[in-house]
């Protein structure tokens, strides 16, 4: 007796099929996997058993086979239990053969019949779209995959599975408003409102944000950076829904998403003891690490200079290319990492460096030592550097409440629409993505502002990619203000935001 089911599982963030074939014949009762199941895979056999048991059905005292094909990929994780079980009920005809045909099933059993959720549903469930086919997945990942459109199924139990396919008891589609759950979107326990003065700090992040430029704050402790960068997310643009799906492919191939889709920009703060592995992603079957977990959102490293050097040098090719190539004997996995960076920093290892109300206890070589923790290609690679300066008495007590999160947001997607307007058809959507091409094509100097830049690349000793990121934030401030051309006043404001190559590098 031999049945042939359909499944799906994850390499890299994108679905493949796996059949699960399984033959029952006669010699000593037992269950055999094959196919290069791991560990989880291996024990499933001692829960399929009991959950079979338990859900009313005979388990065959027979030899069993299970085969998972194509057999030269690893298979991993809890996900065929669903599968594997229906397929020793359909060698018993327990399951009408011919109604399975047309599902795709993922899930893992408990001892007692019941289906717990399992990760990476939403590419498992972009692959089912394209086969055409329908998606059999536990009730608790059934909103995930129906985002994509396609007609799945939720089960809370093997024996309500059993049922609905044997004809027994009726199941309905799980329908999705994916917009009704956009339109919770933007709503944050955190405003920057909240944050006090800082009026310089804000104008540079509202700049940043407008191009998807990454940003360095450097400043005394309790100036403000962190509290900022936390509130940045609530000032992007409105998150689209292939941006969600984006996101949620993500977290749910990394075992993060609670169900349903991500609805807020992602905000990633890494400890500084994370490992490279941990931030770009790997492993021996790879997953995302932290930089494709804040793809389409923000990727906040406080305290940069405390990071391993190793770790912070593997950032540079996936700041400049969006994403991040992971290779292994069994091939490559491309992760995508279009991430926002924004680094904080103090000035030097005790933290009050140019303070004027409490003195520095550093060195000099102490200084010098702690700054270069920071490779001057990775610091060329940040587009706008500022200075966060510690609050005043009067700020702190004062009651005078800045700028709210929503008016910043509707002058960043003014501007951003601006730029989507500018690069339509070219597969960018920002200031900051330009080539070289582009930058000549968009970004037109007049004599003035070129003899004005010139001065200052001599001045800071920029290299070329430092000039082409004063050009970018320069496009980025002129759409701001909806000028066509960039004029001298962008070019210096521009400059501004380079504090380390002005005086602190």
């Amino acid at each position: 007796m031999l049945s042939n089911i359909k499944s799906v599982s994850v390499w890299g963030i994108d679905g493949y099929d796996v059949s699960v074939e399984v033959d029952i014949s006669k010699g000593i009762p037992g269950i055999s996997i094959v196919g290069l199941p791991d560990q989880a895979v291996k024990e499933s056999k001692d829960r399929i058993k009991p959950a079979i048991k338990n859900s009313g059905f005979e388990f065959p005292q027979s030899k069993i086979t299970i085969n998972l094909a194509p057999a030269d990929l690893k298979k991993e994780g809890s996900c065929f239990d669903v599968p594997i079980a229906i397929g020793i009920l359909a060698a018993k005809q327990v399951v009408p053969v011919d109604k399975i045909k047309d599902y795709y099933f993922v899930g893992e059993l408990a001892l007692d019949g019941s289906v717990r959720p399992v990760s990476g549903v939403l590419p498992m469930a972009i692959l089912v779209k394209n086969k055409n086919a329908k998606f059999i997945v536990p009730s608790a990942n059934a909103i995930e995959a129906a985002i994509v459109g396609v007609e799945v199924y939720g089960i809370e139990n093997l024996k309500d599975c059993v049922d609905f396919l044997s004809g027994k008891k009726d199941i309905k589609p799980y329908l999705i408003d994916t917009q009704g759950i956009l339109s919770q979107y933007n709503k944050y326990d955190v405003d920057f409102k909240e944050v006090k003065g800082q009026s310089l700090a804000k104008r540079a992040i509202e700049v940043a944000v407008a191009g998807g430029h990454n940003i360095l704050m450097i400043g005394p402790p309790g100036a403000g950076k962190s509290m900022i960068a936390k509130r940045i997310p609530t000032i992007f643009p409105t998150l689209e829904i292939e941006e969600a799906v984006e996101i949620t492919k993500i977290h749910s191939v990394a075992g993060l998403l609670n169900g349903g889709i991500v609805i807020t920009r992602p905000f990633r703060q890494p400890h500084h003891t994370i490992s490279d592995i941990a931030l770009i992603g790997g492993g021996a079957i790879p997953k995302p690490g932290e930089i494709s977990l804040a793809h389409n959102g923000v990727l906040f490293l406080d305290e940069l200079p405390e990071f391993h050097r190793d770790v912070l040098e593997a950032l540079r090719q996936p700041m400049e290319d969006g994403k991040v190539t992971v290779s292994r004997a069994k091939g490559k996995i491309e992760f995508p990492a279009r991430f926002f960076l924004v680094a904080a920093m103090n000035p030097c290892p005790c933290g009050y460096f140019g303070d004027s109300r409490r003195p520095c206890r550093c060195t000099v070589p102490q200084i010098i030592k702690y700054r270069k923790k920071i490779s001057g290609p990775l610091l060329d690679r940040i587009d706008i550097h500022i200075e966060v300066s510690a609050l005043g008495s009067k700020q702190l007590v004062s009651d005078n409440i800045g700028e709210d999160s929503q008016t910043i947001r509707t002058r960043i997607e003014k501007c951003r629409k601006i730029q989507v307007q500018r690069f339509k058809g070219t597969g960018i959507y920002c200031n900051a993505h330009m080539n070289t091409r582009q930058i000549k094509q968009f970004c037109i100097l007049d004599e003035e502002c070129k003899k004005f830049i010139q001065d200052a690349l001599e001045k800071m000793h920029l290299s070329a990619r430092g000039y082409d990121k004063i050009v970018k934030v320069a496009r980025t401030i002129a759409d701001l203000e909806e000028s066509e051309k960039i004029t001298l006043s962008h070019i210096s404001e521009a400059l501004q935001y380079r504090s380390f190559d002005r005086e602190l590098w």
